[in-house]
């Protein structure tokens, strides 16, 4: 049986988005299973320079805000106090490619989720959405990074 502090340090460092994974690794000896990886234009790191719900002063207080997409269509994001991973999918809408995905995370230590998506606006640029479950919604741009 897990105690109560582990359960507290599993939790705090699964909000954590750069050191996650590993940490997490560390402790409870946990292997990531893989999912097919396919080709897409999304796979990369974008940083958002803007939302609509949100400042720049918030959205960048913390990290740089960013969305990190992998070639299997999973990923990370950090805005602001919020971070999550993000589990998506390729889908076609009106004639556009569109990255439409879930995503668990924290806001600040709170637990959150949603969901959320990408389309490309060039090679480079992206729009997109994220919403929380039952809570704001916030468009936002973002560019590839270097």
């Amino acid at each position: 049986m897990i105690s109560y502090l582990l359960r507290y340090q599993i939790e705090y460092l699964r909000c954590r988005t750069i050191e996650k994974e590993t940490q997490l690794k560390t402790i409870m000896n946990v292997t990531k299973i893989e999912r097919e990886s396919t080709e897409n234009a999304f796979v990369g790191t974008w940083h958002i320079d803007e939302m609509s719900e949100w400042d720049e002063d918030y959205f960048n207080m913390d990290v740089r805000a960013f969305i990190e997409i992998q070639s299997n269509s999973s990923g990370e994001f950090q805005f602001g106090l919020v971070s999550g991973s993000v589990d998506g999918y390729i889908e076609n809408i009106r004639g556009k490619e569109r990255l439409s995905f879930s995503w668990e995370g924290c806001d600040e230590m709170d637990e959150a989720s949603g969901s959320g998506w990408l389309e490309l606006e060039s090679q480079d640029k992206i729009q997109g959405e994220i919403a929380f479950h039952y809570g704001d919604r916030s468009t936002f741009a973002a560019h590839r990074a270097d």
